[in-house]
């Protein structure tokens, strides 16, 4: 039985967990949620899902959500020998060290400003400009160690790519791309993370679901 993937291909937790199956070779059939009638507030999509929050997957059965839950089972179950979730003791504890990173000092800062940039206007309301300026000094300062960090590795958790650094994608994408904001890309300010920022967003299983899952 073929993965079921229930999303939606502009998500973009949804299209996180599509990048990682892409790169695990995992086939998967996108189960569209109509975010725009609320079908995701739906109760039958609260039984799946009780945060009423995409996506979630079911697997011949296993019901999982979270796209970074769901990206680690991906990898457990169809990729037990993938560098993306080291395996050797210290390697997993630089992964997790990593993941944090991503969760704690990326995604709540890059999130308000694709918030406020690029899906406020879809909605058609007006972006807070004083709160896109707040959010994106915190995260040059947040970059500011993460240039530190991978002045002395290639990846964030070592030499190798782990989900750590595919966890990024989406709204990494969204701010340089749909928000035309280049804070990942300044060679000039941070060439190691403009460097580490071309290698994971050029990666096909990325270029394949970039825009769209």
């Amino acid at each position: 039985m073929v993965l079921k993937l229930y999303g939606h291909t502009v998500s973009t937790a949804t299209r996180r967990v599509a990048c990682v199956a892409r790169e695990l070779k995992v086939p998967y059939e996108l189960v569209t949620i109509d975010l725009l009638s609320g079908e995701h507030k739906s109760a039958p999509v609260l039984e799946k899902q009780p945060f009423g929050q995409l996506p979630w997957i079911d697997d011949d059965g296993f019901v999982l959500f979270e796209s970074r839950a769901i990206c680690r089972y991906l990898v457990a179950k169809y990729g037990p020998s993938s560098s993306l979730v080291p395996k050797d003791l210290s390697g997993n504890a630089k992964f997790e060290e990593a993941a944090s990173i991503e969760i704690c000092n990326f995604d709540p800062y890059a999130t308000a400003i694709g918030t406020e940039k690029v899906l406020k206007p879809l909605s058609g309301a007006q972006p807070d400009e004083a709160k896109i300026q707040e959010n994106l000094d915190i995260l040059s300062s947040k970059l500011d160690a993460y240039e530190a960090i991978l002045s002395k590795q290639t990846y964030l958790a070592g030499d190798h790519i782990t989900l750590a650094d595919l966890f990024h994608l989406p709204f990494g994408y969204m701010v340089t791309s749909a928000a035309g904001i280049k804070i990942l890309e300044d060679s000039d300010s941070r060439p190691n993370v403009a460097r580490w920022w071309k290698a994971v967003s050029s990666r096909p299983s990325w270029q394949s679901v970039k825009d769209g899952a």
